[in-house]
């Protein structure tokens, strides 16, 4: 597979084979989300953003696994690299709770290891003055511990602050915080404490009357931490005003409020900077990071993390040897081939291009992002959903996302050539789509 020529090709989809491999998933497997129907042949050529079903259709994935492949396929750079990695057995040791040696000498080793991938992170954090890490498995995981040593900092622990459209994992904790979709907390316990705002200057003044301490009800002292994405995700790719986190950091310091920045999504050059954060005047003390990672990381000061052993633990942390090593690699990438301004610069390209549909396409009403992390709104989910659909049929893959947005993710060393078929096959679907849609 060329990926200077390679173009999506679909006949029969889903074909019968993939139909079989996903019959055969669900047999066994408890429901859940299942963000598509499309199935990854892995045997298959795939490059950058162009991958190969068990029928041989070749499509476009627009989702890069939800932000969670951020090189694509099969990037030779990555790949190269790991052909240094011979496979061992047991593979499942890498984190916090094992030592790891990956040959030589930390300075003078083929490859990096769980132990370079937390320096690396404080490295990209050094302007937050983030000098210490917590690897795990997940985003939800990497929540938990954020919220867990934000408790554990704070004196008397009784308050959290989230906002209303957030979503930060489907673990008891992290479901706590999320206010996108009542399907993902209903009847399920919560954590206590929870106060919710909008994710707007409407919320930043409810939050100050709430803080006041002469006429509010909540105590700052009591308050363990504010948490949000500074660009929301699941919610609908909401991007908040300079005068919004502006507002809510400095309210945050005013009380000394830790502030955890959910950057699971939004994180490692997604938006053209290492950081979401990196765009505004937020200086969070908690970053949590996963996806694009591979593994999971609290990331925070040592003031902010317990002193004592055994607050924190994971005997499996951090994926394991290989996907520690891959989100050091991934880091490294991004950094030697400048994929961070390459994700500005497309992403600019890319909504200048969908920006032209809202101005023949009533149903399209916004086209919104930062760097590679790009929304399409519909007027009505009928219609967002169609356009799914049809571009799923015509072989570009894409994500909803709030209650009418569809999601652009492409991988961080996206081509112009690639983003104009994206765009092409987009238009195409729209045109099919909206004038078949029931609105809702």
């Amino acid at each position: 597979m060329n990926r200077d020529t390679v173009e999506p090709s679909v006949g029969d989809f889903p074909g019968p084979k993939a139909e079989q491999w996903v019959a055969y998933h669900q047999q066994s497997a408890a429901p859940s989300t299942y963000v598509y129907d499309f199935v990854w042949d892995v045997t298959k050529d795939a490059i950058g953003p162009f991958c190969t079903d068990p029928d041989d259709n070749v499509l476009l994935d627009f989702t890069s696994h939800v932000a969670a492949a951020p090189l694509g396929y099969n990037n030779p750079a990555l790949i190269d690299r790991l052909e240094d990695f011979d496979l061992i057995d047991p593979m499942k040791i890498a984190g916090q709770d094992f030592y790891l040696s990956t040959g030589g000498t930390p300075d003078d080793t083929s490859l990096p290891g769980p132990a370079h991938l937390m320096d690396l992170l404080t490295e990209v954090t050094d302007g937050y003055d983030m000098d210490t890490v917590f690897l795990s498995n997940s985003g939800a995981e990497a929540v938990e511990n954020a919220i867990k040593i934000c408790y554990d900092h704070c004196e008397s622990p009784k308050y959290g602050i989230t906002f209303e459209g957030a979503f930060h994992g489907r673990t008891l904790g992290a479901l706590s915080l999320n206010r996108s979709k009542s399907v993902h907390r209903r009847k399920f316990p919560e954590v206590s404490g929870i106060v919710d705002v909008p994710y707007s200057m409407e919320g930043v003044e409810r939050l100050r009357a709430k803080l006041d301490s002469t006429n509010g009800h909540l105590p700052a002292e009591q308050v363990a931490f504010l948490v949000l994405e500074p660009i929301q995700g699941e919610g609908g790719y909401r991007v908040p005003s300079d005068e919004f986190m502006r507002e809510v950091n400095a309210l945050c310091k005013a009380h000394d409020i830790p502030i955890i920045a959910d950057e699971i999504q939004s994180g490692v050059a997604r938006t053209g900077e290492m950081w979401a954060s990196d765009h505004y005047t937020l200086e969070p003390d908690v970053i949590t990071s996963a996806k694009a990672l591979r593994v999971g990381a609290t990331i925070s000061r040592s003031d902010i993390f317990p002193d004592e052993e055994s607050r924190l633990s994971s005997t499996w942390g951090a994926g394991d040897i290989l996907a520690a090593i891959q989100g050091a690699l991934t880091l490294e990438i991004i950094e030697q081939q400048n994929l961070a301004a390459n994700a500005t610069e497309k992403g600019a390209y890319l909504r200048e291009r969908l920006e032209l549909a809202t101005e023949t396409t009533e149903e399209i009403i916004d086209v919104r992002g930062l760097g590679l992390m790009v929304a399409v709104e519909f007027d009505t989910r009928a219609h967002r959903d169609a356009v799914v659909d049809a571009a799923f049929e015509r072989g570009l893959l894409t994500l909803g996302c709030g209650t009418r947005s569809l999601r652009l993710l492409p991988p961080l060393d996206v081509t112009e050539r690639e983003l104009d078929l994206a765009v092409s096959l987009l238009d195409a679907s729209v045109s099919d789509a909206v004038g078949v849609a029931t609105p809702q």
